[in-house]
């Protein structure tokens, strides 16, 4: 059962530029149209320092796990930025419910074999970087898109596997955060992983 919460979370989690006129610089007999060089962002991040053998194992798995359900949360950040822009054109409330549920239809066919692979310990990862990548809890989520009382449901089934939808994201205070955090800036530094373009995420 709660393997199907994660299904749930992300099923709602569902430039051209014109010609410009630019200014021209000569530098020591080369023509330039900008006098600056532009370089690529360096991120620089300090080395962990483990007090034991057992705090690397447990940092290796947990970077297994993140690594593992980054994905999922990135693809719910840009599902709901489509869902959102979507449901403004859509005037009829009946309409938006039924568009949302075409949606959950759609990506349960995509994701449900996958999703249900998820143990307990990367569900509630997933549920921290939803609220990561998209500003909202999960349980925020299933509230604006569906309803409250759907929400007091899954919160209190989730309740009874250890699993609360109303967690939030805080590498400021919550250590753990503050390693997942570390292992995405370093993934994202690296290349592994590719951020969320954050737009309005508003619901």
């Amino acid at each position: 059962m709660y393997k199907l919460l994660f299904l749930y979370v992300l099923m709602l989690g569902c430039s051209l530029y014109g010609q410009q006129t630019q200014p021209i610089f000569i530098v020591e007999g080369d023509t330039l149209t900008n006098p600056h060089v532009d370089l690529s962002e360096v991120v620089v991040l300090p080395r962990i320092k483990f007090n034991s053998y057992d705090d690397y194992v447990a940092y290796y798995h947990l970077q297994r796990r993140t690594l593992k359900v980054y994905p999922y949360a990135k693809l719910a950040a840009e599902r709901l930025t489509v869902l959102n822009q979507r449901l403004a054109k859509i005037k009829r409330k009946r309409a938006k419910k039924s568009y949302v549920k075409q949606v959950e239809r759609y990506l349960e066919g995509e994701f449900k074999d996958e999703l249900k692979k998820l143990t307990r310990t990367e569900g509630r990862i997933l549920i921290k970087l939803i609220h990561r990548e998209t500003g909202f809890t999960v349980h925020e989520l299933i509230k604006n898109l569906r309803n409250g009382w759907r929400a007091f449901i899954y919160q209190t089934t989730a309740k009874m596997f250890d699993i609360n939808l109303k967690t939030i994201y805080n590498p400021n205070e919550v250590e753990e955060d503050v390693l997942i955090d570390y292992i995405l800036q370093k993934a994202f530094a690296e290349g592994a992983l590719k951020t969320v373009d954050k737009k309005s995420k508003k619901i």
